[in-house]
């Protein structure tokens, strides 16, 4: 049980309430709000309805914390930290700070050197995993799809190989080589594609379909199949340069993994000679209660990607590759005009800071809180039949709802908009994932009180049941 003792000051439950909203949720209109559709009227002249979220039927105009205000005045309470991105919050004061400090001294800087842009590949390199550790080179992008592209690009020139292994049910980002890793049917179909990608499957053990009995018979399944492929003679799978990884699959349900699962993919991978490439857009920068998920194993990747919770209010993500591996890349090959802006420099190594200070008082909080919050929702479980599994990491938790706990069929995706809608009228913001769409994620700033996490719960088990009696 999470108590305050064992948290440091800048952690504790009074001085993180300080970075919030002080009243959220509160609801002032119902949504959409009038200023809002006239916004969304606006934006369906303009905007791409191409982008990610689609549309929310409100429009941000302020936030703080884990916290939000829309242009009606309603303030809410965000579960998703604008997808796995706001690991501190919004707007946190240090990062204010940091921000403000840095405009005045330097900002763009093209792609060449800085005393920020050293300073802070130095400071990833502090925080890699052993083996990776102080003994890798960084390769900024602005975002995850850039910093795979960027892996796939490095994996193929080092090993001299083709193909890329990726698993069933991933996301790996939407450009043309990420796009390809990518399984999801709304990022992949009819898109280009890159030639020689391989999917396997994944040990997505409550939707197997192979007959195993037990989550650790589903993962010896996959991670043998995946060493028969790379290591078993015609089987196609004969000019790997890499297999990519989610440490916890995202999009695809929020499912997390055993340290043996993922030692033993990369144990295949030594054998065959491929690289192992450890996707921790989502899953890194302390979501998991570590600041890698790699680091709950005895793994050493021999590339990271990393993004979003290092970059938090500002765009900022890497390809991080090991010291011996990245000195085969040439000089001037792979330029990014943008990398390690100085701004978003100055953020992501104040917001490093914010997760790591005080011997890890806030990764420690969240492995705890992820215990607490799964515990509480395993008890809803128990007297609403409809959550087919609760299953996560740290604050990186997957809600599975299903029609009939069975048959195990998905809630729709009618119903699951229901209770999308229902909890956003309510003052909670709370995205689905999921191969159905079917999967309610918990992805909240890893800054957000527990008294705000619980209220959110709460509210969707309220909602749940109110959708599903109707």
């Amino acid at each position: 049980m999470y108590t305050e003792n064992i948290i440091k000051s800048k952690t504790s439950e009074e001085e993180l309430a300080k970075l919030n909203f002080s009243k959220a949720p509160s609801m002032v209109t119902s949504l959409p709000g009038a200023k809002t559709l006239e916004y969304l009227k606006r934006s369906d002249q303009t905007e791409t309805m191409a982008r990610g979220a689609g549309r929310f039927p409100f429009v941000f105009a302020q936030g703080k914390g884990s916290t939000v205000k829309c242009i009606d005045g309603n303030t809410m309470i965000d579960i998703t930290a604008g997808v796995a991105v706001n690991s501190v919050g919004r707007c946190h004061p240090r990062v204010l700070e940091a921000i403000q400090k840095q405009m005045t001294h330097l900002m763009h800087a093209s792609d060449g050197g800085s005393e920020l842009r050293t300073r802070l590949a130095e400071k990833i390199a502090s925080i890699m995993p052993n083996g990776l550790k102080n003994n890798c080179v960084t390769f900024f992008s602005q975002g995850g799809s850039g910093a795979v592209e960027t892996a796939i690009k490095v994996a193929k020139k080092v090993t001299g190989r083709q193909q890329i292994i990726a698993f069933h049910g991933a996301y790996h980002g939407v450009w043309t080589a990420s796009g390809s890793l990518t399984t999801g049917e709304n990022y992949h179909k009819g898109n280009t594609h890159i030639p020689d990608v391989i999917h396997v499957p994944f040990p997505y053990f409550y939707r197997f379909p192979f007959g195993t009995k037990t989550k650790e018979e589903c993962e010896d399944f996959c991670a043998d199949y995946l060493d028969y492929l790379l290591n078993t003679p015609y089987t196609g799978a004969d000019d790997v340069a890499a297999v990519i990884l989610e440490s916890i699959q995202g999009e695809g349900g929020y499912i997390p993994l055993s340290a043996s699962f993922i030692e033993k993919v990369k144990a295949a991978c030594e054998k065959n000679g491929a690289l192992f490439i450890a996707d921790e857009v989502q899953a890194g920068a302390g979501r998991s209660g570590k600041m890698w998920v790699v680091e709950y194993t005895n793994v050493t990747p021999d590339i990271i990607t990393w993004g979003k919770g290092l970059g938090g209010d500002l765009p900022m993500a890497g390809c991080t590759v090991r010291k011996d591996l990245a000195l085969k890349i040439s000089e001037g090959s792979m330029p990014n005009t943008f990398a390690a802006n100085g701004i978003s420099a100055a953020v992501c190594m104040t917001n490093i800071d914010i997760l790591t200070e005080e011997d890890n008082a806030l990764l420690n909080r969240v492995a705890e809180l992820g215990k607490e919050t799964i515990e509480r929702l395993q008890k809803a479980k128990e007297t609403i039949p409809n959550i087919g599994e609760v299953r996560g990491r740290g604050l990186m938790i997957g809600i599975e709802l299903v029609e009939d706990p069975f048959t195990r069929k998905p809630l729709s995706k009618d119903i699951i908009g229901e209770i999308t809608i229902k909890m956003l009228n309510k003052g909670i913001i709370m995205l689905p994932c999921g191969r159905y769409g079917n999967v309610f994620r918990l992805m909240p700033p890893l800054t957000i009180t527990r008294e705000l996490l619980f209220k959110a719960c709460d509210i969707l088990v309220e909602t749940i049941k109110e959708i599903i009696k109707k």
